[in-house]
């Protein structure tokens, strides 16, 4: 792991025990009261707006409605029917910009949405279901390969089970789930969640994952399309992008991702590495919940630092109060320009350039100022690891700037191979719309074998 390179750096001043209380429920679950009260708050809307824009297409009025019978059960099946990573999908899904803000009630008479977030994780965590809720179809004695298990993959796999096919899931890393075990912020998938529900996702049988399997190492995609009736790739974007700049590869400045990974699979909070002062580069998700994790592990002094203003940040109003709510300081208008570092060639802060919009592009104003600290975190986005993508077969994949081109089924280019989530174009980087892509990939696959199958029956 990266964060090897800022061993040199002292620990929180907490033991283990005091740092996981800072690392609790972001929004604390709901009580059965609290669900029985908010759920009666849904007017059931007729073709419901809320219903509408869910990337996974979840009918969240009649679930919200079975809540409201008492029927937990039926309103988890149908929440997992739709989207089978409901689960965590209502604890990080940005509910604010999608459901919630398109909630009949969520306006200044009313003070706000229905909380269909809680409400849905409500639903999921207090379901009592004998065996999975999923039974396959008749078996079709075809195998189809899944390149990693995240969202993307693991929607796949079980659609693709649930319509009676074997499927084998190749994972590079020791354990599933993506981002959801080693990118999302602990206040967010708190009590191991990830892995119960990759565990729960397997119920349905017929899914096989191999750990330690990696596209373009010791996994070829040739090999897997000679020997599987079809390949999905849910590769999601493994690469972090660079800044461009002298003084990357110094000590003290690393990709967020690699340090959120870290902070995630810790068995002691305490034993990590902890900058005094940090800078935060990037205005997304990422970028706020590595400021956020890393002020609640006692460093003294966090900033974020963005090239443009609030408004043009990808994260959401929610996510930028979670900051100011944490401390975090946050400098818009701002760009790297150059990497300082000290005697020992570590890290020691950083001078940017302030930056305005000029006939509507952003530029340069020549005017600088410097920040210190004792680590930078770079959270300007990830990129399709060039690796994954260098056999023969896979270079043959056609290419929208780093993502893979797919067309309205997410085929690929090459016959028998599609793709989704956050590796293909165009996409949002959600992830749950990377269970959708998932999904619907999984149904034109089964579609399209069943009828190559069916054509050379009918050749015979």
């Amino acid at each position: 792991m990266m964060i090897t390179s800022l061993n040199y750096m002292p620990h929180p001043q907490q033991a283990d025990g005091e740092l996981a209380a800072q690392f609790t429920d972001l929004a604390p679950p709901l009580t059965p009261r609290q669900a029985a009260i908010e759920s009666a708050r849904c007017l059931y809307c007729y073709d419901a707006p809320c219903s509408r824009i869910c990337p996974s297409e979840i009918d969240v009025a009649s679930f919200i409605r079975n809540i409201n019978d008492e029927n937990i059960n039926g309103a988890a099946v149908g929440i997992l029917k739709k989207n089978i990573l409901g689960g965590s999908c209502a604890r990080v899904c940005p509910t604010e910009i999608l459901c919630e803000d398109a909630c009949v009630r969520n306006h200044d008479a009313e003070g706000q949405p229905v909380k269909i977030g809680l409400l849905q994780r409500y639903a999921v965590d207090h379901m009592q279901l004998n065996g999975h809720p999923f039974a396959r179809a008749a078996a079709t004695g075809k195998t189809v390969a899944v390149v990693g298990a995240g969202p993307a993959g693991l929607s796949c796999a079980h659609r693709l089970a649930m319509l009676g096919n074997d499927v084998v899931v190749f994972e590079a890393r020791e354990k599933s789930g993506g981002l959801n075990e080693y990118g999302i912020a602990k206040y967010k998938l708190t009590d191991d969640f990830a892995q119960k529900e990759v565990e729960f996702l397997l119920g349905v049988g017929g899914i096989t994952v191999r750990h330690g399997q990696t596209l373009g190492g010791n996994l070829q995609l040739k090999d897997l399309h000679a020997q599987y009736d079809a390949v999905f790739l849910g590769l999601g974007l493994g690469a972090s992008r660079q800044l461009g700049l002298t003084g990357e590869d110094a000590p003290g400045l690393l990709a967020a991702v690699d340090y959120i990974a870290a902070l995630r699979q810790a068995d002691d909070l305490h034993a990590l590495p902890l900058p005094a002062r940090a800078i935060v580069i990037g205005a997304g998700n990422t970028a706020i919940d590595m400021a956020v994790q890393i002020q609640r592990l006692g460093a003294q002094e966090v900033t974020l630092v963005y090239r443009r203003g609030f408004d043009a940040m990808s994260a959401t109003h929610h996510e930028q109060d979670i900051a100011k709510a944490n401390q975090v300081r946050m400098q818009t208008w701002a760009q790297p320009q150059q990497v300082l570092l000290d005697d020992a060639g570590r890290v020691r802060g950083m001078r940017f350039e302030r930056t305005a919009l000029l006939n509507g592009r952003l530029a340069g104003t020549g005017e600088t100022f410097e920040i210190a600290a004792d680590a930078v975190f770079k959270a300007i986005g990830q990129s399709l690891d060039a690796h994954s993508v260098a056999d023969p077969l896979a270079a043959m994949l056609k290419r929208d700037g780093d993502k893979i081109e797919v067309d309205a089924q997410f085929r690929t280019v090459l016959p028998g191979i599609y793709a989704g989530g956050d590796c293909v174009a165009p996409g949002q980087d959600l992830t749950v719309q990377a269970v959708q892509h998932g999904k619907l990939a999984a149904l034109a696959i089964h579609a399209d074998i069943q009828l190559n199958t069916k054509a050379k029956v009918e050749a015979a």
